[in-house]
């Protein structure tokens, strides 16, 4: 029997206990699991920063992070409105009588993630999906990412302890490794559906499996993103010396290893715009190199900015400080929106952005028209500027899955109205979110009961309300 038979096995026997120990006993069980993480921090953080480089403070604050977003998956099992319990009495309609029904969501069973390689705890074993598929009560078997396997291991431990004091199966949670154990492990007939972080290709070739399998299953991808930010000439006129320094400071966090990162800058021609690249160029002269998560990462990085380095039809605005091989330079390119073309348009994972040149409007919004699915798309425009913004909004809006108006996305907020998930590449299924209490969503699945007796109905559908938002003969009830 292989690891991921054992794990995905032990993770079906679990499924029913799991499901029958409610909403209520799931929130325990996820407070449980925040406070063992909390109570190995200071391990779990010196492990992921020997492995990831990624410093104790930003490791710190993704580790808060996930606990807050453990603890607040507790907080919408007890809430409960996430079931979509609906209550239809029995009565007679204008097309005749119609039976009893009553309808919410249910778990859809295990439940296979990937963890991600830039996040090692936030989209990691402990993560988001992790934590949204528990909150379902769906059993998970994680595949670690080889980027981090001993901070895997280790939150994976700390977990466990905590599904154990809350009295929980052990195979509720699960962990493999390996690249066959992917493969095996989207394969596997009971499980059924995968969360997964990562890169275009390889989440598109997992995807392909998932929807291959005799029986196919949902595989919610996050995929790649150039997450597009215009700047309109107003801005660019008065703001650039501003703007320049949070537009640098956000490509090059976690040394340009986000997911959002704003790797395309629209920025308008002629002196303005020359002011805003000569300040970005300025900028990130004063960024040094740094450690990216693995060498094949800072490989890929390095062949890709030097092959932009020959490309005649960019120029180099500037470069960050550093000639280590070892670590990952930052450097931003620019050219001409009329030469924006389908290879500048892949995603260059590191501290790199392109700054595209645009003439006027029309030109902007041609070029914006060849982008495709993006998790974020971001306005920085003057006040006077709003038929200019209308037209991008109007574009923008079908291209990403979230729209910031000024600011940076390097910023994902754990929150009710997160949207984290856009159009294809960025996500496989753009109508979820893998952010935010709502991406329990993509773990469920809609069962009807008609005429049932009291005694098989889950108590979220019997006549005694218990405590939840409930839609009851088509009036919400609260």
């Amino acid at each position: 029997m292989s690891d991921v038979d054992h794990a995905v096995g032990a993770a079906t026997e679990a499924a029913a206990p799991f499901e029958q120990a409610g909403r209520v006993g799931r929130a325990d069980a996820l407070d449980a699991v925040a406070a063992a993480l909390e109570d190995d921090r200071d391990a779990i953080v010196s492990t992921a920063d020997a492995e990831t480089g990624l410093g104790t403070t930003r490791l710190n604050g993704e580790l808060t992070r996930t606990t807050y977003q453990l603890r607040l998956f507790g907080e919408v099992l007890r809430e409960g409105s996430y079931t979509e319990a609906t209550i239809d009495h029995a009565g007679d309609t204008p097309m005749g009588p119609k039976p009893d029904l009553r309808r919410m969501l249910v778990p859809v069973g295990v439940v296979g993630v990937f963890g991600a390689s830039n996040f090692p705890l936030a989209f990691s074993v402990p993560g988001g999906d992790t934590a949204s598929a528990l909150a379902a009560g769906c059993p998970v078997v994680v595949k670690a990412h080889p980027s981090h396997p001993e901070t895997s291991r280790r939150t994976f431990t700390a977990m466990r302890a905590g599904l154990a004091e809350a009295k929980l199966p052990e195979g509720t949670l699960g962990l493999v490794e390996g690249l066959e154990a992917g493969t095996e492990l989207v394969q596997h007939p009971d499980v059924q559906a995968v969360g997964f972080t990562g890169s275009t290709r390889g989440g598109r070739a997992l995807a392909d499996i998932a929807a291959a399998r005799p029986r196919p299953i949902p595989f919610y991808g996050e995929l790649g993103s150039l997450n597009p930010l215009v700047v309109t000439p107003e801005v660019a006129a008065g703001q650039a010396q501003e703007f320049a320094a949070g537009y640098v400071g956000s490509i090059t966090m976690g040394v340009g290893q986000f997911c959002t990162k704003p790797g395309l800058l629209f920025a308008p021609a002629g002196d303005g715009g020359d002011e805003l690249r000569a300040a970005l160029g300025a900028k990130l002269a004063e960024v040094p190199a740094g450690r990216m998560l693995n060498d094949s990462i800072r490989d890929a990085f390095q062949r890709e900015t030097e092959r932009r380095r020959t490309d005649g039809r960019l120029r180099t605005l500037g470069d960050g400080q550093g000639d280590d091989p070892a670590l990952g330079r930052p450097v931003v390119f620019s050219v001409a929106a009329a030469d924006l073309d389908a290879e500048l348009l892949e995603e260059c994972f590191g501290p790199t952005a392109l700054v595209i040149e645009y003439r006027d409007t029309d030109e902007l919004l041609t070029a914006l028209d060849r982008l495709d699915g993006q998790l974020t798309a971001t306005v920085h425009a003057g006040e006077s500027e709003t038929e200019l913004v209308d037209r991008l909004h109007t574009t923008l809006r079908r291209r990403a899955g979230r729209l910031l108006f000024g600011g940076f996305p390097t910023g994902v907020a754990v929150t009710w109205a997160m949207q984290h998930g856009g159009p294809y590449p960025s996500a496989t299924l753009s109508a979820h979110t893998s952010v935010g209490p709502t991406s329990i969503r993509r773990w469920l699945r809609p069962i009807s009961y008609q005429n049932a007796p009291e005694y098989v109905l889950p108590e979220e559908l019997r006549e005694a309300n218990p405590g939840i938002p409930r839609r009851v003969d088509g009036i919400l009830q609260t």
